[in-house]
């Protein structure tokens, strides 16, 4: 099995790329945030993911373990094929891929293409309870000395929503704050926040928690 090409980026297209190694040209499907990290004619590092079927061996690629995780992931929902699960990711990152299954979020996954109302409730439905992992190596990738501090800390925020472990105990607290008029994500972000720092607190305590995480942004 191929799990990584390291070559020539030979040429892109809308959906996949070509890299050459050592004369070799390999066919790699990729989703389009991964596709556009991509220059034709300069060197490329992509992980993959190499699907075996009857009649075929096809490669799919990508820019970091977490995007590969999360396409396995994806891919294992009924209804989610290769090229739906690349669709997904060429519209959410792993970390916000994160942050829409805690927080139950269906119309994330609805924009990508090929996913429906039903399919998008079947994904957050199926993983509500699942965790992918960020691999340590994946935090400093999330994070660049270019940022300002508040940038990082953001960034690392975004990391580690995938390591929350029962995000179902908050979602009482989350449709509280939807019904009070906030976005679910940001709901979700906020009552995550207070979980993480408050551990015990009940369901009224995360609301009030998280309504202060919104007044200090204001």
């Amino acid at each position: 099995m191929i799990a990584k090409l390291r070559g020539i980026v030979d040429a892109l297209g809308e959906d996949s790329c070509i890299i050459d190694v050592n004369g070799v040209g390999y066919l790699v499907f990729a989703s389009s945030k991964t596709l556009s990290r991509l220059k034709a004619g300069e060197a490329a590092n992509i992980l993959i993911e190499t699907v075996v079927r009857e009649d075929s061996i096809t490669l799919f690629g990508f820019g970091d373990a977490w995007e590969k995780e999360w396409f396995n992931t994806l891919t294992k929902v009924q209804g989610v094929g290769t090229k739906v699960g690349l669709a997904i990711l060429s519209v959410l990152t792993p970390s916000q891929l994160s942050q829409a299954v805690a927080a139950q979020d269906k119309n994330s996954f609805a924009r990508a293409n090929g996913v429906g109302p039903k399919l998008a409730a079947r994904i957050v439905t199926e993983l509500k309870d699942k965790i992918v992992t960020v691999p340590i190596s994946e935090f400093a990738r999330e994070v660049n000395m270019d940022m300002t501090p508040n940038q990082q800390t953001e960034a690392y925020e975004d990391a580690l929503v995938g390591r929350v472990e029962d995000p179902s105990k908050m979602e009482d607290a989350i449709s509280a704050l939807v019904n009070l008029g906030y976005q679910r994500l940001e709901a979700y972000r906020a009552v995550n926040q207070a979980a993480s720092q408050n551990p015990d607190a009940d369901m009224a305590q995360l609301i009030k928690l998280a309504l202060k995480e919104f007044a200090k942004k204001d």
